[in-house]
């Protein structure tokens, strides 16, 4: 299977040239053309059966491959990549009227205000209470590998992509001020919205929006994605490359 972003340009271009020259792909194989954005989007609407091999055409493509056409095709012939297995988060909770809220991220789940004014949030993790009340602009739970997304642009730690675990960062903490969290891939984290009907809070789960949530949990969930790197990807050169030079 082959996804090209139908928004992106030089995805387009890519797959015009490339398509009629690709050899043969695994039925397992998915071929993502675009940027990360694309990337999530693919891996959230086909699921973890399948293996994504992505070709970055587009600004940073952290969870892609940097290749020409020439080697693209060269590595999908000799079935050259390597696979890594990454976790996902599970989101579960419900809105303030009552409704139930369930999701689930590859790179991040963050809560944020919905108005004017600041959330206050009550953060607990594994049953024990972090802050009774952050008054902040939301918070973030990141994987290792969506930590160098959203959480990095917060203050948080660019985590290498080997690492499990998961990352809570606030957003603008006013009060007090929490630092960023690394926390075990197994911790659950409870955030509950006081006066959301005052103060309205919507959760953000890769990109998707839930509004006016009253509470949540955010949990490392089951089925990894597989993500495929090329021979001579290196995450440690990618990480420092890409995000820590750019």
């Amino acid at each position: 299977m082959i996804l090209a972003d139908p928004r992106n340009p030089r995805a387009l271009a890519r797959l015009a040239r490339i398509e009629d020259r690709l050899p043969p792909l695994p039925e397992d194989l998915v071929l993502v053309l675009g940027g990360d954005g694309h990337m999530l989007s693919c891996m959230h609407e086909h699921g973890v059966r399948y293996t994504y091999l992505g070709v970055n055409c587009g600004r940073v493509g952290f969870l892609l491959n940097d290749a020409d056409d020439e080697a693209l095709i060269a590595a999908l012939a000799s079935r050259s990549w390597k696979i890594r297995e990454v976790n996902r988060l599970k989101l579960e909770g419900r809105t303030v009227d009552g409704k139930k809220v369930m999701d689930r991220a590859l790179n991040d789940i963050y809560l944020e205000r919905m108005s004017g004014q600041t959330a206050h949030l009550h953060v607990r993790v594994d049953g024990e209470t972090v802050v009774e009340r952050l008054v902040c602009d939301g918070v973030i739970v990141s994987t290792a590998l969506g930590s160098t997304a959203y959480a990095l642009a917060a203050g948080g730690a660019a985590c290498h992509l080997g690492l499990s675990l998961v990352q809570l960062t606030p957003i603008a903490p006013h009060s007090p001020r929490l630092p960023s969290i690394v926390l075990s891939s197994d911790c659950v984290i409870d955030v509950t919205v006081r006066h959301p009907e005052k103060r309205p809070v919507r959760a953000v789960s890769d990109g998707r929006d839930h509004v006016s949530v009253a509470e949540v949990s955010i949990r490392k969930t089951r089925g990894k994605v597989k993500l495929a790197f090329l021979q001579g990807h290196h995450p440690t050169h990618a990480l420092v490359r890409k995000l820590i030079r750019s």
